[in-house]
């Protein structure tokens, strides 16, 4: 008798592994198995979520064939859209593609532990038997007139309400309740809650703004996009870009009657753009993103897949929202590297809104006051379509921007400094400036991009500088609570008040942070109410927004912070922006170092002058001179690009080319570099055999942070003038070079990095 034929599938699991796995469909399901489908298998010794990839697999020619445990879900968690774009994901950012649509799904989705997400629901009361008249009703409650109350009370409510409300704030006995229920009365239901943490949130409301010409123009173009089509919206700070994203939303979402994206780069903008986009579209909003709990994340993601919302907001992994029939995806301060995932996958969201954009037949908007020198090129190029806002709304002008020059600020107040010195820190023009604002009502922003109290903590001795243990960097310096804190790994460790390596007793605080220009400026001005945000005021779920909903109440005078300050925010009562020490970043080991800065600079300058009063910038610096600097003061994009493009050139780098990063890591530091080594002879063998045409293999070298979390860290540069040798090299480089087994040796592979620290 033979045995009669199996249906066997392919299989998708979160493993380092570049293949799937066939499993049979034996037994009987919860649900049926589809394309997409989530399904619960045995892997090894435990059991694993897997994503099915196909429903017609081959026999496998070694080994015995399990089955699958379990179907948990009615319906395929992928649809056809996030599958394709998952395996554009694996294969060009070289990533098993079970790891892509673990990242894909919210963290319910991937457990095995629990393969059905836990959904909240509540206790809900509904009239069941109506009693019409008050006779009848008389008659009914003759004995009860709690029971009569309550009855009442619930038709007041419109017939429905939930038993929490009742008992909770009503005070009602559930007696009360009970008695009800057995007279066939009301009856209790359970039904589904959505954890939307926004939903209670009141944000500011604005009016709304009429589209000026520049605006409509823009919108037009955009409306008649052909399907894929990718604009790059250049537009000054304040030029009113957002209302471009609501007006095309408009036309997207409520006449053509199809779903969209909207990305920002920061969780602290997200409660500004849910506000505005609320404004407008209720609760056809959905919100995407990490503060988020697990539950709230997969309520959403659940709304949306149900076609409950149409459009979802939020920051890098709100590019897989389970959205079908998408008309647009926006891409919010589009040059952000924060769109760039720091773990494996090493996906860029913007890169991926272009892709998924392009399958489904969507209009894409990367927007920018201060666009990438990729996505510019490819607009010039005729990649992209190139649209500009070249002013602010409202006949509003750019701020003024001066340079205060700190080599000759810190000569004139040397004599007189000490170790936490204000006019060392805030030269004689920004002061002045702080106080005329406070003296005339309106509000100022300071930008320092470093957080904590001083960078880090010297010995006058002998010069030794206190280190974090498992990094290769200095530990910084915090003084409230009282700590030194490393901002790689978070190891925490009390102050020391002698030298370690000495004995010396002097220890002096170097450099400043964000924590000292609080300490600083509210020491200058006692009634000034000043607001600091930076991570460490901002580790709660609302905090960003409480400390932004206050400025916007004018309950703030002066808000100072790192650079989570610097974009998109919109204050008309704004007048002045402060850079304390420009130069934060600016000599980085890394080609985007300048980029950066100017990004950052350009960016906070905007903050100001949005309302009928103007605006003045001042940049504290000691390099006047640098290019990132002039192009910020005279707010002129076209000469730093032009400038900053020339110094790619040679040696190349993006846009120029294209890069990967190869880093190897491991617990020894001497493995890590002969595995370094080995791995880079490897690749240049690869490259030499292969005939790899443009394809260039540059090192090994330490990382510029030799250690991060223990782990010492070397890496080898892979340039090349065309995308597909870096796919082809790097995969067959990942599948084959052998790592040791030993000293935790591991190699990753970063696709288009964005930095190389």
């Amino acid at each position: 008798m033979t045995e009669p034929a199996r249906r066997l599938v392919e299989v998708a699991l979160p493993v380092p592994l570049f293949q799937t796995f066939v499993y049979s469909l034996d037994g009987q399901y919860e649900h049926e198995a589809r394309i997409g489908s989530r399904v619960l298998v045995p892997f090894r010794k435990r059991q694993e979520i897997g994503i099915v990839v196909s429903l017609d697999a081959a026999q496998p020619a070694r080994g015995v064939v399990r089955a699958v445990s379990a179907v948990p879900d009615a319906e395929p968690a992928l649809d056809d859209g996030l599958l394709a774009l998952s395996r554009w994901i694996s294969e060009y950012y070289v990533v098993p593609i079970g790891i892509v649509m673990r990242t894909v799904l919210p963290a319910l989705l991937t457990g095995a532990a629990q393969p059905h997400p836990n959904v909240k629901t509540r206790r809900v009361v509904r009239i069941r038997d109506d009693i019409p008249t008050l006779l009848q009703r008389e008659k009914a409650f003759a004995r009860a007139p709690q029971q009569r109350a309550l009855f009442e009370l619930i038709e007041s409510l419109g017939g429905t309400t939930s038993v929490e409300h009742l008992l909770e704030q009503l005070k009602f006995s559930p007696s009360v309740l009970k008695a009800l229920e057995k007279r066939a009365l009301i009856g209790i239901d359970r039904e589904r809650v959505e954890r939307d943490p926004f939903a209670a949130r009141i944000g500011r409301i604005e009016p709304r703004h009429l589209p000026t010409s520049e605006q409509l123009a823009v919108i037009g173009r955009m409306a008649t996009a052909r399907p894929g089509e990718v604009f790059l919206l250049h537009g000054v700070t304040g030029s009113g870009k957002t209302l471009v994203y609501i007006e095309l939303l408009r036309e997207i979402v409520e006449r053509r009657g199809k779903t969209a994206i909207v990305l920002v780069p920061e969780i602290a903008l997200t409660p500004q753009t849910v506000d505005r986009f609320r404004a407008v579209f209720g609760d056809d909003v959905a919100v995407l993103h990490s503060a988020l709990s697990d539950g709230e994340r997969y309520d959403a993601w659940l709304a949306l897949k149900r076609g409950e919302k149409r459009i979802a907001v939020g920051a890098r992994s709100a590019v897989f929202a389970p959205l079908t029939n998408i008309g647009a995806i926006i891409v919010d301060e589009e040059h952000e590297s924060s769109y760039k995932q720091g773990e494996t996958p090493r996906y860029h969201a913007r890169e991926a809104a272009i892709v998924r954009a392009t399958q489904e037949g969507a209009v894409v908007v990367l927007g920018s006051a201060t666009p990438s020198l990729e996505s510019w090129t490819s607009a010039t190029a005729g990649k992209f379509t190139l649209l500009t806002l070249p002013d602010r709304v409202g006949g509003a002008t750019l701020p003024s921007v001066a340079v205060v020059d700190l080599r000759k600020a810190v000569i004139e107040t040397a004599a007189t400094a000490g170790e936490d010195d204000y006019q060392r820190v805030v030269t004689t023009p920004l002061d002045a400036a702080i106080r005329a604002r406070l003296e005339r009502g309106e509000q100022s922003i300071l930008l320092l991009n470093r957080r904590g109290y001083s960078a880090f903590v010297q010995c006058e001795n002998c010069g030794n500088v206190a280190t974090c243990p498992n990094c290769s960097i200095t530990l910084t310096y915090h003084r409230s609570p009282e700590r030194l804190v490393c901002h790689y790994c978070m190891h925490q460790e009390e102050p020391q008040r002698v030298c370690k390596r000495c004995g010396g007793a002097t220890l002096r605080r170097r450099g400043l942070g964000t924590q000292q220009i609080e300490r600083l400026i509210c020491e200058r001005f006692p009634s000034a109410r000043v607001a600091r945000m930076d991570v460490d005021t901002t580790s709660g779920k609302w905090a960003h927004a409480e400390i932004l909903d206050r400025v916007g109440a004018g309950e703030v005078d002066i808000l100072l912070g790192t650079q989570m300050i610097a974009k998109g925010l919109d204050f008309p009562n704004v007048t002045l922006v402060g850079v304390i020490d420009a130069d934060v970043g600016i000599n980085l080991p890394d080609f985007r170092a300048s980029e950066r800065c100017f990004q950052l600079l350009s960016q906070v300058a905007g903050r100001a002058g949005r309302g009928a009063r103007g605006g003045e910038v001042l940049i504290q610096t000691r390099v006047p001179t640098h290019h990132a600097v002039k192009c910020a003061v005279t707010h002129d994009y076209m000469a730093f690009v032009t400038e900053e493009l020339s110094g790619r050139i040679q040696p190349a780098y993006p846009p120029n080319n294209r890069l990967a990063n190869v880093v190897f890591s491991g617990t020894t530091e001497s493995s890590v570099a002969d595995l370094a080594i080995a791995g880079a002879s490897w690749l240049r063998r690869l490259v030499q055999a292969r005939e790899s045409a443009g394809l260039t293999v540059i090192g090994p070298a330490p990382c510029a942070v030799e250690r991060i979390k223990t782990r010492w860290r070397w890496h080898v540069l892979l340039k090349s003038e065309h995308p597909h040798e870096l796919t082809r090299v790097g995969r067959y480089f990942l599948e084959r070079f052998a790592v040791p087994a030993r000293d935790g040796l591991r190699v990753t592979f970063d696709r288009d990095p964005v930095s190389l620290l």
